[in-house]
C-alpha cells in the first residue's frame, strides 16, 4: 500500500487521561473485554445466518446498509445513487462496488471524531488485520484485501458470529414476516443463537404506509376477523405467539411519541373503526397509537415478552429522499420528547407489576435526569435503555451514566445494545461501551465512592448480566 499512515488501536483508548484513574479503568476492562456479546436489539439480516453465504463485497457489506455513513456523505452533497442506493425515479445508480468504495475512501476524512470512524477503524484493524489508515491512495488495496477475506470460509456470517464471541443476536422483523430465515437457522443444526423481535408498527400506526392493508393481512395470517377491535387484538396476540414460538423474547415499538392512553372498550371500538376507514386525522392516529402501547403492555404481562419503546424520532424527515429511496437512509431526526405525562396512563395501569419489563429508549438527553431516571427509579416495571442511536458515542455514554445513575442507579438500566445493521461493527460497538463504563466506574473508585470489588462486579453486570436478565435470555 502507498503513502502509509499507520492504523493502530491504542490499548488505553477512551480511558481517562489521569494516570491513576486510567490504571483502574484498565484493570476493570481486562475483566470484561473477553465476555461474550449479548446483542438483544439490532437489525442485522437473518438471511445472512440462514444461508451462510459469503458477503458480496466491501461496499455491499460496510457502506450500503449503514445509515450513519449514508447520512454523513449525503450531507456533503454526495447523492445516494453515487453510493449504489437505488429507488423510484432516483436516476442513474452507480453499480460498480469498487467505484463506490473509492468514493467512500475519498471522503473518509469526514468521519474524523465520530463513532463511525472508531467502529470502522476497529473493523479494519481487528477483523481484517489492516495496519494503515483508509485514504484515497489506499482505497484500492483495502478493497482487494477485504474482498479476498470475504471470499474465505473464515469470513462467512456464521464463522464471524463465532469469532466475535456473540452469545445471542436479536434481529427485528415486522408483524407480517413469515420468519422463514429464523426457522432455517434453527433447523440447520448450527449452534449460534439468532432470535427475532416483534416490531408491530406497520399494524399499530394508522400513519404507517399501507396500514389498512397490513391489518387485513394480519387477520388473514391469524385466521381472526379484524372487523372489530376485539378481533384485531386477538390477531395481534396470535401473531405475538407466533413470534414467541420462533424465539422472540421482546417486542419493539418505534412510535413518534411516548404517549399512552387507557380508553374504554367502547371508545376503542369507535377509534378503531375510524382509523380503519382511513379518515383519522393526526390527533386521532396519535390517540390510537397511545392506546395500542397500553394494549401491548397488557399483552406483555400475559405472554412474558419484554416491551421496548423508543419514541422521539421524526422519521423520514426528508420527503424527497423518502419518496425516492424509502426508509432508513439517514434522514431520521431526534425530537424533543416528554415521558412523565405521556407514560402515566400505561404506568398507572401496569407500572407497579414487577412481572412486566418495559424498556424505554430516548433520543432526548434532556429527559434523562428530569424524567426517565426518576420514573425508572420508582416503577418496578420500567427500565431505561442505553444511550442510543445519535448518542451511541463515548460522549453520549458518559452523559448517560452521569445523568441516569444518580437517580436510577445501574440496576434500573439494561446494559448495552448496539442497534445496528452493520454486522461487523458489533464487536467494536460493544468494546466502546465496555471501555466507557469501565472509565465511569474507575472515576467512582478513584473518588472513593465504590470499592474496586464493587466496580468489578458492576462492570460485568453492565457488559453482560443486565442485558441477559432484562431480555429474559
Amino acid at each position: 500500500m502507498t503513502q502509509k499512515i499507520a492504523l493502530s488501536l491504542h490499548p488505553d483508548r477512551l480511558f481517562p487521561a489521569d494516570s491513576t484513574t486510567r490504571g483502574i479503568a484498565r484493570e476493570l476492562y481486562q475483566a470484561v473485554s473477553g465476555l461474550p456479546i449479548i446483542s438483544p436489539h439490532g437489525h442485522t439480516d437473518p438471511r445472512w445466518f440462514a444461508g451462510n453465504q459469503p458477503f458480496e463485497n466491501a461496499a455491499e457489506l460496510l457502506i450500503k446498509p449503514d445509515h450513519y455513513l449514508l447520512r454523513m456523505l449525503y450531507s456533503q452533497g454526495i447523492p445516494l445513487t453515487a453510493l449504489g442506493i437505488g429507488g423510484s425515479d432516483a436516476g442513474a445508480v452507480e453499480t460498480d462496488p469498487e467505484v463506490i468504495w473509492q468514493r467512500f475512501a475519498d471522503h473518509y476524512y469526514l468521519f474524523r471524531g465520530t463513532p463511525s470512524r472508531m467502529w470502522l477503524d476497529h473493523v479494519f484493524a481487528e477483523v481484517f488485520g489492516i495496519d494503515e489508515v483508509l485514504t484515497s491512495a489506499t482505497a484500492g488495496d483495502y478493497y482487494q484485501h477485504i474482498n479476498r477475506a470475504l471470499a474465505s470460509d473464515e469470513f462467512r456470517p456464521r464463522a464471524l458470529f463465532e469469532r466475535f464471541n456473540i452469545e445471542l443476536l436479536a434481529t427485528t422483523e415486522g408483524p407480517l414476516d413469515d420468519l422463514r430465515h429464523h426457522r432455517q437457522i434453527r433447523e440447520s443444526g448450527w449452534q449460534g443463537r439468532v432470535i427475532t423481535t416483534f416490531r408491530p408498527d406497520p399494524v399499530l400506526d394508522p400513519q404507517y404506509e399501507g396500514f389498512v392493508g397490513n391489518v387485513q393481512e394480519l387477520g388473514r395470517l391469524t385466521g381472526e376477523s379484524v372487523e372489530t377491535f376485539d378481533g384485531y387484538l386477538r390477531a395481534l396476540f396470535a401473531r405475538r405467539a407466533f413470534f414467541k414460538a420462533n424465539g422472540a423474547t421482546a417486542t419493539d415499538h418505534g412510535h413518534p411519541t411516548a404517549a399512552t392512553a387507557d380508553l374504554s372498550r367502547e371508545d376503542c371500538e369507535q377509534l378503531y373503526q375510524l382509523v380503519m376507514s382511513g379518515h383519522a386525522n393526526a390527533a386521532q392516529a396519535e390517540l390510537f397509537r397511545a392506546q395500542m402501547l397500553t394494549e401491548m403492555a397488557g399483552m406483555s404481562l400475559e405472554d412474558g415478552l419484554v416491551m421496548q419503546i423508543h419514541p422521539g424520532v421524526f422519521r423520514n424527515h426528508n420527503p424527497q429522499l423518502f419518496t425516492q429511496f424509502g426508509r432508513d437512509k439517514g434522514a431520521d431526526i431526534p425530537l424533543q420528547t416528554e415521558y412523565v405525562n405521556a407514560l402515566h396512563p400505561l404506568l398507572s395501569k401496569y407500572g407497579n407489576n414487577a412481572d412486566l419489563t418495559i424498556i424505554v429508549f430516548t433520543l432526548d438527553e434532556t429527559s434523562y435526569s428530569r424524567e426517565l431516571a426518576p420514573l425508572a427509579g420508582h416503577y418496578p416495571a420500567l427500565k431505561v435503555g442505553p444511550a442510543w442511536w445519535f448518542h451511541d458515542s463515548p460522549e453520549g455514554m458518559r452523559r448517560y451514566r452521569e445523568q441516569i445513575t444518580e437517580t436510577a442507579g445501574f440496576y434500573n438500566t439494561v446494559g448495552f445494545n448496539d442497534d445496528t445493521r452493520a454486522f461487523l461493527s458489533i464487536p467494536a460497538r460493544h468494546d466502546v461501551a465496555r471501555r466507557m463504563d469501565c472509565a465511569f466506574l474507575a472515576q467512582l473508585v478513584a473518588e472513593h465512592r465504590l470499592t474496586q470489588q464493587e466496580a468489578a462486579e458492576t462492570a460485568v453486570d453492565l457488559a453482560y448480566n443486565l442485558a441477559r436478565t432484562a431480555y429474559k435470555l
